[in-house]
């Protein structure tokens, strides 16, 4: 069977069977490599995204509630303590600063508000602060507040759903046979236990990681399939944007024409679920951002992002809309 048959056979399994692809058609796919082939790949994951999502644009803005100083090291991160880069610190954001930004996103028509804190995790007053500006800014706008604060407890993350957040964010960054040479202080066991107790207390999961940290295109499968386990409604697909200072400063950047694929093996894998725009698509041409979201893109963060500039929510409604899809 050539790659064309395949990858019409997995499309096939999904749309008429109704069945997940298990792992061995995943990582073939993953190894898709002739032109055809490609486009092949491509087009049966639009097909997917087509038939099986809806065409709303689940839009979120994040921002950055507590930078820098981070006792992670993770390869990757600016805010890693471990690293010279320059990362703005603070404590914590402004309340006032938290809110105008909250009530900005409301009036442009995101969906989705979070708050993002730098370090391992956050706890008592910390904790007590952000949860304070969360109920605060969901009574003030009426946004879907979410939160991304590390490894939480099961006791943080009940304080969290009493703050009415009701999606919790933690990625997974990248398989596991990967994950143990970019970060040594957690595991990505770590992240699906707080992940699993998050979804038992009642939040929706949003996990997903970065392409283009030196993994093989068996370990985007392997990451892809892993995810499985978080169970999560959205996925965001960062791409690394090499940040000076860390030692993934010199990484070669990740080519438009590999993400896109990156995109379709994804949504090959996880058919309904969300699929997000997030760090370092800035740098992708408009034209391959469309492309992304006809292959399987359905979701995004705008505005701002957290240490790399992202663009302006009106840009982004604008190629939505572009893309066929409604803000």
């Amino acid at each position: 069977m050539n790659e064309i048959e395949f990858v019409e056979r997995c499309v096939q399994a999904v749309l008429e069977d109704g069945r997940e692809l298990n792992e061995e058609e995943v990582y073939r796919l993953a190894e898709v490599e002739t032109p055809e082939g490609r486009k092949a790949l491509r087009d049966g994951a639009a097909r997917l995204t087509r038939e099986l999502s809806t065409r709303r644009f689940d839009s979120c803005s994040i921002v950055n509630a507590r930078s820098g100083r981070c006792s992670e090291n993770c390869k990757w991160c600016a805010q890693s303590a471990h690293f010279h880069t320059g990362c703005h610190t603070y404590d914590l954001i402004d309340r006032e600063e938290c809110m105008a930004a909250a009530e900005a996103n409301a009036k442009a028509g995101v969906r989705r508000f979070s708050l993002v804190a730098s370090g391992r995790s956050v706890k008592g007053k910390a904790l007590k602060e952000i949860c304070s500006m969360l109920r605060e800014a969901k009574e003030r706008t009426g946004i879907q507040t979410c939160a991304s604060l590390g490894l939480l407890g099961r006791e943080e993350l009940e304080e969290l759903w009493a703050s009415g957040a009701r999606r919790y964010h933690c990625n997974l960054e990248t398989a596991p046979s990967h994950f143990a040479t970019l970060c040594t202080t957690h595991t990505v066991e770590d992240k699906l236990r707080t992940i699993e107790t998050a979804r038992e207390i009642g939040f929706s999961i949003c996990s997903g990681g970065i392409l283009g940290m030196g993994e093989t295109r068996r370990q985007r499968a392997e990451f892809a399939l892993t995810l499985r386990r978080a169970h999560p409604e959205s996925i965001p697909l960062n791409i690394l944007a090499p940040i000076a200072g860390t030692p993934l400063e010199k990484s070669p950047l990740l080519g438009e024409d590999e993400f896109i694929d990156a995109v379709a093996l994804f949504r090959m894998a996880h058919p309904r679920t969300e699929l997000r725009f997030a760090g370092g698509r800035a740098r992708l041409s408009r034209d391959t951002q469309i492309e992304a979201m006809r292959v399987g893109i359905n979701a995004g963060v705008v505005g701002d992002l957290l240490t790399t500039l992202g663009s302006t929510v009106a840009q982004d409604k604008a190629m939505v809309e572009e893309a066929g899809m409604n803000f």
